[in-house]
């Protein structure tokens, strides 16, 4: 899906840098965002002794009993993904 958004101003400079610059800054922002829920999640992985796509899958199955823990784990899971799909819907992005 192609999406466009137009931007007007009376400013005398051209925003167009600055529209750059804040996608590279989200970018970066974003990265950081995945790189520590990544950590996070990989700590719940070292204490469970299990992967995340076996915890979903024992999660979802009613073998794991609904937990702080697991709730946490499945959370940073769904920011994960939720993350993940930003990044690369903006990284996608031209500024035209």
């Amino acid at each position: 899906m192609l999406q466009e958004i137009v931007i007007k101003t009376t400013a005398e400079e051209s925003i167009k840098p600055l529209v750059e610059v804040a996608i590279r800054n989200q970018l970066k922002t974003l990265q950081h965002g995945i790189t520590r829920t990544k950590e996070r999640i990989a700590e719940f992985e070292k204490r469970a002794s299990m992967s995340s796509v076996e915890f979903e899958k024992k999660l979802q199955s009613g073998k794991l009993e609904e937990t702080v823990e697991t709730i946490d784990w499945n959370m940073e899971l769904t920011a994960l993904r939720l993350l993940e799909r930003q990044y690369r819907s903006l990284g996608d992005a031209k500024v035209c």
